[in-house]
């Protein structure tokens, strides 16, 4: 069994890279593609149906590039389509979720102080919650109140604020962020599979049929990518955040949530408004910083008490981390040299929140985070810090062999 938390470690790890490459090139095209069709430029003498075109030099190249607002009148032999980019990045995305959160439920993702629900009935309702938000969002698209773009968009900001706080009700404040990321992440993808290539597919199907194409299709298909241009930075934030418990585990997480999608549209008006070459918006540099400096302030104010977690309820798997072998001497050496950091109030100097939101106070907080105590300090040297071996605090080969007996003899393994 050991060697499968080792294993499942190196997965989450192969799982997060991919996702990470898979946004890069999806957000590194999307945010191409913006800044050039925004920085085209009109010319009396272009071809019929285009609607500007751009010079660009890159790699001791130069490109031409001109935009049809429909289509061109005949179809290219070779066409690239940017689709993949997304689709991966969905699908990497979802599967972390799934290693990381589905299969570590019951610390990543279920909060009994927030809601006490199981673990198999707190997944159903993710995978419910990241659905249906692509259905209603879609529908509006559809409906007469999203043709215009400017209230729907509006709109739909007081959607994501509700979902901010509905998801602090529902989970962990660091799976809340990640939910609210994929909720919105769902619907920038469903984007791209369900409205925008069907779209230009069906613009492709009529010229080739010898139809003119419809002009509507152009128009929802810009609706939509308009809106993912507003959504990138803040699904961004949200995809960093689980390593900032200042951010995620705050008694205004789901504030400091909105006020980012906010931070959002400032900055890409900003960029869109220099790539169209339309203004130095620089106001919107001052509103960035000031929404920022309310995030900083909104981190700072103390959470609520809570229940003592001293005689907390452990679950089946946990009590037999709390029961196995040695757990009295690795209580002892983990408060020893993990707690003053790891604590509701740490006591390390520079340190004002537990690193991650990992807690290791109590009996119950240390046989819930047998995995990671076991993975972080017995089978390697990640924590503590390197740093602190000159405080003292350092953990001993032994001190490690010890973390690795007790993990691998709850499991049976010794």
């Amino acid at each position: 069994m050991f060697e499968f938390a080792i294993a499942w470690d190196w997965l989450s790890l192969a799982a997060r890279w991919l996702h990470v490459i898979t946004a890069i090139a999806w957000i590194g095209s999307s945010f191409y593609f913006i800044a050039m069709d925004l920085g085209l430029r009109k010319n009396p003498d272009l071809p019929d149906g285009v609607q500007g075109e751009e010079w660009q030099v890159h790699g001791g190249g130069f490109y031409h590039i001109q935009k049809y607002m429909v289509a061109p009148a005949q179809m290219p032999e070779h066409m690239t389509w940017f689709k993949w980019e997304s689709y991966a990045t969905w699908l990497s995305g979802f599967a972390l979720m799934a290693i990381v959160y589905y299969a570590g439920a019951d610390i990543y993702l279920v909060d009994p102080a927030v809601l006490d629900v199981s673990a198999g009935t707190a997944i159903m309702i993710s995978v419910a919650s990241i659905g249906v938000g692509w259905v209603i969002y879609d529908l509006l698209c559809k409906s007469p109140f999203g043709a215009d773009n400017t209230r729907l968009m509006i709109f739909l900001y007081f959607v994501l604020v509700a979902m901010a706080w509905g998801y602090t009700q529902l989970f962990t404040g660091r799976a809340a962020f990640v939910h609210l990321g994929a909720f919105t992440a769902t619907i920038m993808s469903a984007n791209v599979f369900l409205i925008i290539i069907p779209n230009q597919k069906k613009v492709v199907a009529d010229l080739v049929a010898g139809r003119a194409p419809d002009p509507k299709f152009g128009l929802q298909a810009k609706q939509r990518s308009t809106h993912n241009n507003y959504l990138t930075l803040p699904i961004l934030f949200l995809m960093m955040s689980n390593h900032y418990p200042l951010a995620f585990a705050t008694p205004y997480n789901w504030v400091i949530a909105s006020l980012v999608f906010l931070m959002g549209v400032t900055i890409r008006h900003y960029f869109n408004s220099k790539h169209a070459r339309s203004g130095n918006p620089t106001w919107t540099w001052l509103a960035t910083a000031l929404l920022f400096v309310a995030i900083i302030w909104l981190s700072t104010i103390p959470p609520a008490p809570q229940a003592d977690e001293e005689n907390a309820v452990m679950t089946e798997h946990e009590q037999r981390f709390a029961k196995a072998q040695q757990f009295e001497n690795v209580r002892d050496l983990v408060q020893g040299r993990c707690s003053m950091c790891h604590a509701a109030e740490p006591g390390w100097e520079g340190i004002v929140a537990p690193p991650k939101g990992v807690l290791l106070e109590t009996d119950a907080e240390i046989a819930k985070r047998a995995k990671e105590i076991y993975l972080h300090a017995g089978r390697s040297r990640a924590m503590p810090p390197p740093s602190v071996s000159r405080e003292g605090i350092e953990l001993s080969a032994d001190e490690r062999a010890l973390l690795v007996k007790w993990y691998e003899s709850a499991l049976g393994n010794s």
